[in-house]
């Protein structure tokens, strides 16, 4: 099983288990000293002595991050084995957590991929950080604190912990009506980060340039959507984005998977009329084009025109957006109604 399942999908008795007190033990020990944990750890699998060596080594280290669900998950985790156990220190751990939450977050709002930055001043994990849903998976789990959830009734947080909770929600809404690229005087979508000081769209990796995004913009519309008093800001940004996404739609082919003369799996795009819906990761800040890039950082129009490990390594065609087209009929009707 991987660890968000573990973390979040078993039984709910397993969570009041000796089991899941031992992978409970695993979590609390990664947990870095300021409060954050690291990405991509497996924490339901034994530790040997030397992996829990290495790991109270690092505990000062840098690494905490908000990337691929890292923090996040393990907070979820915590609450649930605490409501199970009541052991105290798994609720001192949660909140350590929180902290670091309020902590990492910038004054204009926004969160950084990293907190503390990864590489010092210039590395992009300082940017904020809408890929991968890093900074929307933070804000939804912010409002499940404040708005009473009952994952978090047993750990009995403080009406101040509540407080900064729909504070930093609050802030993190205005950053994103912020970032918000406007074109010609009607907002569109975003970038996948945003610089933390300009706010102008940023890039990541070196394939990941500044670009409207087809892929990290359905996260934010779709939590601007569930906000339930929003605000005329708000109903514009939702507005703005739809008819973006409905303006960049890709109709008429799709990807299929060839065997190439090497005997390799390879990505192919094909025609085809009947083919479902698709947008580009990326599209093009000057043409709003959709484009693709290698290591090298120089885009191309077409999929085809860059290397094997990129073309076959990354998802350069989403279909995403598609749920924030059905949804958005009833949402706009609910919104008129109100």
């Amino acid at each position: 099983m991987r660890w968000k399942d573990v973390a979040t999908k078993m039984p709910e008795a397993w969570y009041g288990s000796a089991e899941a007190k031992a992978v409970a033990e695993n979590v609390m020990l990664a947990q870095k000293d300021i409060g954050g944990w690291e990405k991509n750890k497996e924490y339901h699998i034994p530790l040997s002595d030397d992996e829990r060596a290495k790991i109270k080594s690092d505990k000062s280290k840098i690494g905490s991050t908000f990337d691929n669900g890292a923090t996040i998950t393990e907070m979820r985790f915590l609450a649930k084995v605490y409501a199970h156990q009541q052991d105290e220190l798994y609720k001192q751990a949660f909140e350590k957590g929180l902290n670091y939450i309020f902590i990492s977050q910038y004054d204009n709002g926004g969160w950084p991929q990293f907190f503390p930055i990864r590489g010092g001043n210039g590395d992009y994990s300082m940017q904020i950080t809408y890929n991968d849903d890093a900074m929307v998976n933070t804000m939804k789990f912010l409002k499940e604190i404040y708005s009473g959830d009952e994952k978090y009734v047993a750990l009995n947080l403080g009406p101040e912990q509540l407080t900064k909770a729909q504070q930093a929600f609050d802030a993190g809404i205005e950053i994103i009506l912020k970032t918000q690229i406007v074109v010609n005087g009607e907002p569109t979508v975003w970038c996948a980060q945003h610089d933390e000081i300009t706010l102008a769209p940023a890039k990541a990796r070196s394939y990941e340039l500044p670009s409207f995004s087809g892929s990290e913009s359905v996260g934010i519309v779709q939590l601007l959507m569930e906000l339930d008093k929003p605000s005329n800001e708000v109903i514009a940004a939702i507005d703005g984005a739809v008819n973006w996404f409905e303006a960049h739609k890709i109709e008429g082919i799709k990807l299929e998977t060839e065997v190439d003369s090497e005997g390799r799996k390879n990505r192919i795009v094909v025609e085809d009329k009947n083919a479902p819906l698709m947008w580009g990761r990326f599209y093009d800040l000057e043409t709003a084009q959709p484009f693709f890039c290698d290591r090298d950082g120089i885009k191309k129009i077409s999929l085809a025109e860059i290397g094997y490990e990129r073309r076959n390594g990354y998802s350069w065609y989403v279909n995403a957006p598609e749920k924030v087209l059905k949804a958005y009929p009833e949402w706009k009707k609910k919104v008129e109604e109100n």
